[in-house]
Formats: C-alpha cells, sequence, structure tokens
C-alpha cells in the first residue's frame, strides 16, 4: 500500500454528478437533472436515464439551464442531500428590448374571435 492514512483522518470521497438545472425558482435550492445513456441489458438498445436532485445554491448563482456540478453532503432538507460545487456552463440568457416589441398602450388589439364590422 503506498499509501496510509492515520487513525484520526479518513478518506472521504464525495460523489459529483454533472447535470442542468431545471428549476430555480425555489431559495437556495435548485433543481439538478442529470442524463446518462446506457445500454439495456437484454437489447443492447441504448436508453436514456434521467434523474432530478435537489441541491443547495447557497448564493443563488446558478440559473435555468446551466450546466452545474453537485456534490454529496450531508442531509439540509427533506430533499436536498447535494450542494452546488461549480456552474460549469452558462445558459444562454435571451432578452427581449422593449424597443422592439411593437406595443402601443394608446391601440387596441382585438380579441380573439371576435370581428370588426366596417361601418
Amino acid at each position: 500500500m503506498a499509501e496510509q492514512t492515520t487513525a484520526g483522518e479518513r478518506v472521504h470521497r464525495r460523489t459529483e454528478k454533472v447535470g442542468q438545472v431545471v428549476s430555480d425558482r425555489m431559495t437556495k435550492t435548485i433543481v439538478v437533472q442529470v442524463t446518462r445513456r446506457v445500454a439495456h441489458p437484454l437489447y443492447k438498445r441504448v436508453i436514456t436515464h434521467r434523474r432530478k436532485f435537489y441541491a443547495h445554491d447557497e448564493q443563488q448563482t446558478a440559473k435555468m439551464g446551466d450546466t452545474v456540478r453537485i456534490v454529496e453532503s450531508r442531509p439540509l432538507s427533506k430533499l436536498k442531500r447535494w450542494t452546488l460545487a461549480e456552474v460549469v456552463r452558462r445558459a444562454v440568457q435571451v432578452g427581449v428590448e422593449p424597443s422592439a416589441l411593437d406595443v402601443d398602450a394608446n391601440t387596441e388589439a382585438p380579441t380573439a374571435g371576435t370581428t370588426r364590422k366596417p361601418s
């Protein structure tokens, strides 16, 4: 054995998973969906397995669509057993400028299903 530990220290390897944030609506909590592709044991066809994990995000840095790395931690609540380690890749945030919308407050758009008759 090349590596020996003393009686006081233990080697703890925390499980890490990489997934995509599917929800960030809760305070300091994100929902991460981890996707993995495995071959079916009998039919050998590739199957996609998806699983959701609740992770603690203290600074609320992760947003919807981000790819993140989460690590295993002690139980923080009924469902939270993971903590956000880092944001691997940010999602593209699409914003709409108000000038791009040609909606005038004074003009009234006809409601759906109604037709205007000419006078």
